[in-house]
């Protein structure tokens, strides 16, 4: 059973840039295409990005530009890059494949101010 565990979300202020982290346990991460989600309060969560095992990304219109996604394999590790952020972008994000395969992690809260 994959592990998914989430960090470095945190409070910034708008314009601002973080870099989030998802370590997964289990061998599958290697062949899994894994995706960055969010869930703002009220909303549901949605895909903001994701990449193929060899590195092929796609990301909503919302964050295209801004966000980057990545991965290393051997770390069985995907990161989030985000940059010019806007209050808009304030949820908790989580990572897993996509489509959804692995139980939840925590997720880490990401705020933005204006």
């Amino acid at each position: 059973q994959v592990q998914l565990v989430e960090s470095g979300g945190g409070l910034v202020q708008a314009g601002g840039s973080l870099r989030l982290s998802c370590a997964a346990s289990g061998s599958i991460f290697s062949i899994a295409t894994m995706g960055w989600y969010r869930q703002a309060p009220g909303k549901q969560r949605e895909l903001v990005a994701r990449s193929t095992s060899g590195g092929t990304t796609n990301y909503a219109d919302s964050v295209k530009g801004r966000f980057t996604i990545s991965r290393d394999n051997a770390k069985n590790t995907v990161y989030l890059q985000m940059n010019s952020l806007k209050p808009e972008d304030t949820a908790v994000y989580y990572c897993n494949s996509a489509p959804v395969i692995f139980a939840w992690g925590q997720g880490t809260q990401v705020t933005v101010s204006s």
